[in-house]
């Protein structure tokens, strides 16, 4: 088994800044890709960004490319989501996702293990 926690989340002005992390346990993680999905309320949960498992390869979704970066630290166990420029359409519950191999493409399927969720609030 694998836990994911997510911290970080919160209310913040437009054009603010969040950092999420996400500390992950249960197996080795630098062997596995990582990601951030994201839930707006009344929605489906949709791919944000991913990272391959040595940090070399990253992928966005076009909304959050140029403001967004995700990024991971093997020795900490730990993968961030530094959230820059923020729009009142990133509203939505934040959920960090364990890969099934080294690498992925950011579809869901890719992905076996989920953490609970951090809220990111941001008003007009």
């Amino acid at each position: 088994q694998v836990q994911l926690a997510e911290s970080g989340g919160g209310l913040v002005q437009a054009g603010g800044s969040l950092r999420l992390s996400c500390a992950a346990s249960g197996r080795a993680f630098s062997r596995y890709a990582m990601g951030w999905f994201r839930q707006a309320p009344g929605k489906e949960r949709r791919f944000v960004a991913a990272i391959s498992w040595d940090g070399g390869s990253t992928y966005y979704v076009d909304s959050v490319k140029g403001r967004f970066t995700i990024s991971r630290d093997n020795g900490k166990n730990t993968v961030y989501l530094q959230m820059n420029s923020l729009k009142p359409d990133d509203t939505a519950v934040y959920y960090c996702a364990a890969g099934r191999g080294p690498y992925t493409t950011g579809l869901p399927g890719e992905f076996d293990y989920w953490g609970q969720g951090t809220q990111v609030t941001v008003s007009s």
